[in-house]
């Protein structure tokens, strides 16, 4: 598990993740890819795309 960085929550990581997985917090829904490390995961804050509408 790792904490969440914007309300410390603890956020399970699924054991057949992968690296550059999307997870979500589930108490405020902040989104963080996953980052391989030694012995497990860690996170980042994941990049958020908006729409492109062709402007």
């Amino acid at each position: 598990m790792v904490k969440c960085e914007e309300c410390d929550a603890e956020i399970k990581i699924p054991e057949d993740s992968i690296e550059g997985e999307i997870v979500s917090c589930p108490d405020c829904g902040s989104s963080y890819e996953l980052v391989k490390i030694e012995g497990g995961f860690t996170t980042k804050p994941a990049q958020v795309v908006g729409e492109d509408w062709g402007q």
